[in-house]
């Protein structure tokens, strides 16, 4: 892991004490003007033209949502997405929160006109952790605005310290929290996120789109969300570094 960081230019140093003390406390942190807007562009135009061709096999190798578009593995779609589990800041953060980790899935997700509401949940169906154990790490990459109708992540801050689940306080996980606040950025920022803080995409009444990345990342000794030595493809294998291959532990 620690040669891994290192080739790909990760030392914890990258993060600074404010980014930190968000993540930790918090459970949440978000990026403004991450991404140039030329990249936002080519994110969009590449998955628009991957859910053109895939059509109703769209999101298939992980999971279909109902109300929404999803792409997944898109590790092996397309080299402009290396970035996504190869970003120096990226990592430092991930490794800060879990340690040891690997890339779990990495795919996309755009709430229908009218859809896109979820209940509050933290991405590890196990036990809630003791704060410090955690398990995963999520990063959303916005390729529009998040606003207050259009489907943005509701969040309930500091969420990842209670060592509960949501269901463990709300008789109805899709209802709102007295706590909870909305990520509203603009296109081009980064949200990076603990997994077990309590989240949920919201409905999208804009009539939009609404389209972001998401990469996932667990501990080393979890499975994963997609089996990616399985799904390796001979050129994707060939493209990436031994480095970017330790990251989707394939």
């Amino acid at each position: 892991m620690a040669q891994a960081m290192d080739d790909l230019g990760a030392p914890g140093a990258l993060l600074d004490r404010e980014t930190t003390r968000q993540l930790d406390d918090n459970g949440f942190v978000v990026l403004p003007g991450f991404m140039p807007t030329h990249q936002v562009e080519e994110f969009r135009t590449h998955l628009h033209d991957l859910l053109t061709a895939e059509g109703d096999r769209a999101g298939t190798e992980v999971n279909k949502e109902p109300g929404t578009a999803r792409v997944s593995d898109l590790v092996n779609k397309g080299q402009i997405f290396d970035i996504c589990f190869t970003h120096p800041l990226l990592l430092a953060a991930v490794h800060h929160i879990l340690g040891e980790f690997k890339l779990s899935s990495l795919s996309s997700r755009m709430p229908l006109p009218n859809h896109g509401h979820q209940a509050l949940h933290a991405d590890w169906s196990g036990e809630p952790p003791v704060p410090g154990n955690y398990q995963v790490f999520n990063s959303i990459w916005l390729l529009d605005d998040f606003t207050h109708d259009n489907g943005a992540t509701r969040v309930v801050p500091g969420s990842h310290l209670r060592g509960k689940a949501p269901a463990d306080e709300m008789p109805d996980t899709k209802a709102p929290h007295p706590d909870e606040e909305l990520v509203m950025a603009q296109a081009g920022s980064l949200v990076l996120f603990n997994g077990h803080l309590w989240h949920g995409g919201t409905e999208n009444q804009s009539g939009k789109a609404r389209r972001a990345l998401h990469a996932y990342f667990t501990r080393r000794t979890n499975p994963q969300q997609l089996d990616q030595a399985a799904f390796m493809r001979a050129e994707t294998q060939d493209r990436l570094s031994a480095a970017a291959r330790f990251v989707l532990d394939a």
